[in-house]
């Protein structure tokens, strides 16, 4: 399968998006159907896509009611959303009934019809076990005022991420594709960076690269971090006047499909070489970056996977990506405390970290998809030669720019 062509055509075989909605909601039917629980309220954005293919808007926080999908065992979705008109002309393959006017908590009473909606059309939930994908204190009261006689549990960890975890041949290729355009901004991020042009500047050019490409969103607000900011290091970008010899972190990720890029590079400003420390706490994340690549493969564990990378991370190697940047497995020092075993089409980003502040901090990310044999690294983007002090075996970038 192509992972470049963006466009369906007829002379290759491509990223199919009618497969994806059939083959993502068939793993969601069949989690559901292999737990406890009798149906899934999802209130996440991102869940109501996997489960639909309804594309949100998007935005930086998160609005309870946006978009909300039921999920009974036997039946199909039904989504409620303030789009209702524009996904009843634009999503066939959704029925009618199964697209319904936003869902409205703030109210009581608007709660009230909602609640008879869901029963006139899945059914009386006396009784029943419904899983929930986010919860807080005021959705609890007004769910279990609503429906006195139904039993809430987790639907999220127990239910749809299983069915997430394992990602189907058009997500691989939606995420390769993200991971593409994530590239694309990366280079042209760098070939703009240089001595006095401010971190906001550069992300701008990333930003318009990926936007230009046809990218939804981003992965996260974007991280152009520069000099004294990447040790400690700062998340997020600012108007820093980059200089001279700077170390310059850049994680970044486009969005296509509801998949997301995630790419991270640290590079020198300016035409200069690096210090001696500059480059050994580089090949200390280089190194990370890699030996922890070579411990994936089906079978092995998430604890064995940040163990090879270990100390160089800040509180998290690394974390699973598809419809939310952040899914399962999480690496971190408590994987070992209840490890994940790893198979094959799990896809995840690894990112560890190493600093010495007054020196400066280098981050490096790549994305990974677990293979039947071992580990697919799709991002090919290279390194910084002048920090790469012994190229890593798995390492099929460096040495290769000009």
């Amino acid at each position: 399968m192509s992972d470049i062509g963006m466009m369906p055509v007829d002379w290759e075989a491509r990223f199919d998006p009618q497969r994806m909605l059939r083959e993502r909601l068939q793993r969601a039917k069949d989690a559901l159907a292999a737990s406890n629980v009798d149906m899934l309220f999802v209130f996440r954005t991102e869940d109501a896509r996997y489960l639909t293919g309804y594309r949100h808007h998007l935005g930086p926080a998160f609005i309870l009611g946006n978009a909300v999908v039921v999920l009974a065992k036997g039946r199909d979705p039904i989504l409620w959303t303030m789009d209702f008109e524009h996904c009843r002309l634009r999503m066939p393959w959704l029925t009618g009934d199964q697209i319904q006017p936003r869902a409205n908590f703030r109210e009581p009473a608007a709660m009230r019809k909602w609640a008879q909606q869901v029963e006139h059309l899945v059914g009386s939930l006396d009784g029943k076990r419904v899983g929930i994908d986010i919860w807080d204190i005021n959705l609890e009261a007004a769910l279990r005022e609503t429906f006195p006689k139904t039993e809430f549990v987790d639907g999220y960890q127990s239910v749809l991420m299983r069915a997430k975890e394992i990602k189907t041949q058009d997500e691989i290729a939606c995420l390769k594709i993200a991971n593409v355009m994530t590239e694309a901004a990366i280079d042209k991020a760098i070939e703009f960076l240089r001595p006095g042009v401010k971190e906001c500047e550069v992300l701008a050019v990333a930003w318009h690269t990926m936007t230009a490409l046809g990218s939804e969103w981003t992965q996260c607000s974007n991280i152009i971090c520069s000099g004294p900011y990447t040790a400690p290091y700062r998340r997020f970008t600012s108007d820093r006047i980059i200089r001279n010899g700077d170390l310059v972190i850049m994680d970044i990720g486009a969005g296509y499909n509801g998949y997301w890029g995630d790419l991270t590079r640290t590079w020198i400003c300016g035409n200069v070489k690096p210090t001696k420390e500059m480059r050994e706490i580089h090949q200390n994340c280089y190194n990370a970056l890699f030996n922890a690549a070579t411990k994936i493969r089906p079978g092995a564990t998430n604890a064995e996977v940040f163990a090879a990378a270990d100390p160089y991370v800040l509180d998290s190697l690394g974390h699973g990506s598809g419809v939310n940047p952040w899914e399962a497995p999480a690496f971190s020092p408590y994987s070992k405390d209840s490890p994940v075993v790893l198979k094959e089409n799990m896809a995840f980003n690894l990112e560890p970290y190493a600093g010495v502040p007054g020196i400066g901090g280098v981050r490096l990310e790549n994305d990974h998809i677990v293979t039947r044999n071992g580990v697919d690294i799709y991002t090919t983007y290279p390194f910084d030669e002048r920090l790469v002090i012994d190229v890593h075996p798995l390492d099929a970038t460096t040495g290769r720019t000009r």
